[in-house]
């Protein structure tokens, strides 16, 4: 970590919906990392998620916006949402590292994601332009982890934490599935969002 820059913590995804575990993720990787800043990053078109977001994009930018409303260091970026045609994330680092040399990015991810980083669009730009906070997963084996982190680390040269959690099995599928069963999803995601949903009926034929 170096001394002096402006720390910025990335949480990128889909948000469909935004739910309350992803807002405890990044409120803990603000406070472990003593960040300045969280961005809170929807994602436009991501690749890996063809045909599987359900709500368009509006209401998924609607829904985090009244997510974080009110927390003074979580901010909405909307760098994603606004490209045209599919978006990567090393082109999101990349862009945002140029533009702003004095800030130091930790790019948010589950350890899920981790293992599957090979997969992801120029993996070894993505590891250049940030540091790595890996949410740790009650159904991963930290062997089976740390073995990855080792051997990315030593890949692409990537500077990689672990970031601690509570473990809340939740999902944002689950709530889509949740919604459209007639089934309650109070205190799984912030009560305007709740309302929001209802509102303008998302996920009822998930």
């Amino acid at each position: 970590m170096s001394e002096g820059k402006t720390r910025i913590g990335i949480m990128g995804g889909t948000f469909d919906p935004i739910h309350v575990g992803h807002l405890m993720l990044a409120e803990q990787a603000y406070d472990k990392f003593n960040m300045d800043k969280i961005l809170i990053m929807p994602a436009g078109n991501p690749p890996h998620k063809d045909n599987e977001v359900s709500a368009l994009i509006k209401h998924r930018v609607s829904m985090v916006r009244l997510a974080i409303e009110g927390n003074k260091h979580f901010e909405l970026s909307l760098i994603e949402v606004e490209r045209s045609g599919y978006t990567y994330t090393y082109e999101t680092l990349e862009n945002l590292t140029k533009e702003n040399s004095n800030i130091e990015y930790y790019f948010i991810i589950g350890a899920d994601s981790l293992l599957e980083l090979h997969k992801w669009k120029e993996p070894e730009k993505i590891c250049r332009d940030c540091t790595i906070l890996v949410a740790t997963r009650y159904n991963l084996k930290s062997k089976e982890l740390n073995k990855k982190i080792d051997e990315i680390t030593k890949k692409y040269n990537a500077k990689i934490y672990l970031l601690d959690t509570p473990n809340i099995d939740l999902s944002s599928t689950y709530i889509r599935t949740a919604v459209s069963a007639g089934k309650s999803i109070k205190y799984y995601v912030t009560s305007d969002v709740e309302r929001y949903i209802y509102k303008n009926n998302l996920y009822k034929h998930y």
